[in-house]
C-alpha cells in the first residue's frame, strides 16, 4: 500500500488502532493501562508490535548490546564538528560559532569508514538544509545504503527523498515543535508518510529548573516539554528510537551527563542513543554502566578521525567487546 505521496517506504503506515489503544489524544493527557506498565512490559508490547507491522527487510539487528554510533555532522557541505550550543544563525556565519573540527575528507568517505566496520544506525546530521549540505548528506547515504539515518530539515515533503536514499530512518526535532509546544498532528503526519518504524525523534534537551527541558530551533530555544518518564513513554507509539544529545555537555568534552543517561536508562522504552561530552573509553564504560546497558553511545570531536586524542579504531575494539559479551 502506498501513501499518496508515493513515497516506497509507506507500507509503514501509521497504525491508529494501536495508537488509540494506548494514547491518542495528546502527549499531556490522562494516562491509560500503557502507563501502569513496567519497562520491560513497554518494551515487549511495543517490539511486538513493530514486529507484526515490519514486513521489509533490514540490516539493523536485534537489540543484544550497548553499541557506539557513529557520526558525519555537515555544515555547508562539509564534515565538522561544531559546538551545537553556538549555533545560531546558519543562513550566516555567526560571531559566536564555535568550530573544532573540519576534515578534508567528505561524508562519504566517512559513510565508508562505517560500512567498512560494520556500523549501523549512525547519524548524519545537516547543520543547516542549505544545497551543498542536503547534497553531501545524500552522497553519504548513497555510499552506505540502510546504515545510516539523517536529520536536519526533515518534514513530510523530503523524507521520503531520504529514505529513498539509503537512509534507515529519519530524524527529527524543530519539524513536531511549534512555538515551542509539542505539535501532535505534525508529528502524526510525519508518522502516516514514513512509519513509525522509520523515524527517529530527536529530543536534545538542557537542564532549566532541575529539570531536562527538549530544546529546539538549533538547540537556542526551550520547549514547554520536560524530559522525563511519561514524555517518553508517550512518544515512544510514534517512534522507532531516540537520540538525545545533552547539550550542556556536547562538543565541550568535559565528560558525559550521566544524570542524563541515567534517566534515559531508567525510562526510555525504546533504543536511545546518548550523545554529548564523551572523550575517553572510561565515558563509554559509564554509559553503559549508568544507562544500566541499554543506552547506546555516539563520540564526535574527542574521535583522532575529528581532530581529538581518542583513537577511533579502539573505539572500534570496544564496541566489538559490547557485541562479544552481550
Amino acid at each position: 500500500m502506498e501513501a499518496a505521496n508515493g513515497c516506497c517506504h509507506s507500507r509503514f503506515l501509521y497504525d491508529t488502532h494501536f495508537c488509540s489503544h494506548i494514547h491518542r489524544t495528546s502527549v499531556f493527557g490522562k494516562g491509560n493501562a500503557y502507563f501502569n506498565l513496567n519497562k520491560k512490559q513497554k518494551q515487549q508490547l511495543l517490539t511486538s508490535h513493530r514486529l507484526s507491522t515490519n514486513t521489509e527487510t533490514s540490516l539493523e539487528p536485534a537489540r543484544c548490546a550497548v553499541r557506539f554510533r557513529p557520526c558525519i555532522d555537515i555544515h555547508k557541505g562539509k564534515v565538522k564538528q561544531i559546538v551545537g550550543s553556538t549555533l545560531h544563525d546558519l543562513n550566516g556565519e555567526s560571531s559566536t560559532l564555535i568550530t573544532n573540527f573540519e576534515s578534508e575528507k567528505s561524508p562519504a568517505e566517512f559513510a565508508n569508514l562505517y560500512k567498512r566496520d560494520g556500523l549501523l544506525g549512525g547519524h548524519v546530521i545537516m547543520l543547516g538544509a542549505d544545497a551543498a549540505s542536503i547534497s553531501a548528506a545524500v552522497e553519504a547515504l548513497h555510499a552506505y545504503p540502510g546504515g545510516l539515518q539523517v536529520g536536519g530539515g526533515v518534514n513530510p515533503d523530503n523524507a521520503c527523498k531520504y529514505l529513498d536514499s539509503g537512509a534507515s530512518h529519519v530524524i527529527v526535532t524543530s519539524y513536531v515543535f511549534n512555538d515551542g509546544k509539542m505539535d501532535i498532528e505534525r508529528l502524526e503526519d510525519l508518522v502516516r508518510v514514513v512509519g513509525k518504524a522509520k523515524l527517529v525523534l530527536d529530543l536534545s534537551c538542557r537542564k532549566k529548573d532541575g529539570k531536562y527541558i527538549i530544546v529546539t530551533d538549533r538547540w537556542q530555544k526551550f520547549s514547554d516539554i520536560a524530559l522525563d518518564e511519561k514524555t517518553l513513554d508517550t512518544l515512544s507509539m510514534y517512534a522507532d528510537e531516540y537520540l538525545v544529545h545533552g547539550v550542556d555537555v556536547e562538543g565541550k568534552r568535559l565528560g558525559i551527563d550521566e544524570e542524563l543517561v541515567s534517566l534515559l536508562g531508567r525510562c526510555s522504552p525504546i533504543s536511545v542513543t546518548y550523545a554529548g561530552g564523551a572523550t575517553t573509553l572510561a565515558d563509554l564504560d559509564s554509559i553503559r554502566e549508568a544507562g544500566a546497558g541499554s543506552v547506546d553511545a555516539t563520540v564526535g570531536s574527542a574521535l583522532d578521525i575529528f581532530g581529538g586524542n581518542l583513537p577511533y579504531e579502539e573505539v572500534i575494539a570496544w564496541h566489538q567487546k559490547q557485541q562479544i559479551g552481550a
